[in-house]
């Protein structure tokens, strides 16, 4: 299984399609943090705000993340790597694992531009501002944004940014189900942003039921886990940990028993 996953991860960053994907987080999250300076400055009207909340590492990764899934996945019933995998004697479950792991991998990578770039900001010192209501690395930027970042809170720092990657990458776990379920990228796309935009409106549903949020928030999707700052505390930051590994174990167990039973043409 681990030459399929090399296999895997280095047919994934051989494509045009990885490089184009990661150009474009490079560009959103450099542009995300200079118009959040800019609007924190007053150099432009805040309200544009809910269009640059468009390219923040939560709203854009639900559709490129699904893209990613799509393309790395799907294809390969099209072009029927996965046929061969099973004819040759990889057990479905192992294919599973295998094409998790590489999406897991390029999800991080994809993630990596606002990590480096929302760590690059806070440490500068300066205000960032959207307006509104933020989450994920933006939230964390712009709460921790203005004030001096001491050497003491950089691993708090390293462990948050750690975290939420984690929470994300959980919540993009579907996609690996998705995609091995219905075989088509844009089925994938579009359900899946579908699911994120649902699972927003659900978080206002927790703030109004004890039970439900207590349920909620057994997934990556619920309590506050994208709304950590360093105010965040250690157990905090290791129950967002656990609930992302345990909600990823649970999907891709779930997978593995539906890919199981069907059927590849």
């Amino acid at each position: 299984m681990i030459n399929m996953i090399r296999a895997d991860i280095y047919k994934m960053f051989k494509s045009s399609a990885i490089k184009i994907l990661i150009a474009i987080t490079v560009v959103a999250a450099v542009t995300l943090v200079i118009i959040s300076n800019f609007i924190a400055e007053g150099k432009i009207n805040s309200e544009i705000s809910g269009a640059v909340f468009l390219i923040s590492d939560v709203s854009l990764l639900s559709i490129l993340g699904g893209a990613a899934a799509g393309v790395f996945i799907c294809n390969d019933f099209e072009n029927k790597t996965i046929h061969e995998a099973i004819a040759s004697g990889f057990g479905r479950a192992k294919v599973v694992i295998s094409k998790a792991i590489a999406f897991f991998i390029g999800i991080t990578v994809l993630l990596l531009p606002y990590v480096l770039v929302t760590g690059i900001a806070i440490s500068s010192g300066k205000d960032y501002s959207l307006g509104n209501a933020s989450l994920g690395f933006l939230h964390l930027l712009i709460e921790e944004s203005g004030t001096a970042l001491s050497i003491g809170e950089i691993p708090k720092l390293f462990a948050v940014m750690l975290a939420l990657t984690l929470i994300l990458t959980a919540q993009l776990s579907i996609c690996v189900l998705l995609s091995l379920v219905l075989k088509k990228t844009v089925a994938v796309v579009g359900i899946y942003y579908g699911i994120s935009i649902i699972s927003g409106q659900l978080l206002g549903l927790a703030g109004k039921s004890e039970l439900f949020d207590k349920i909620y928030s057994l997934t990556p999707f619920g309590g506050t886990y994208m709304l950590m700052t360093l105010e965040a505390s250690t157990g905090e930051i290791i129950k967002a940990m656990l609930v992302s590994i345990g909600f990823t174990a649970v999907v891709l167990g779930l997978t593995c028993v539906v890919f199981r039973k069907k059927e590849i043409r």
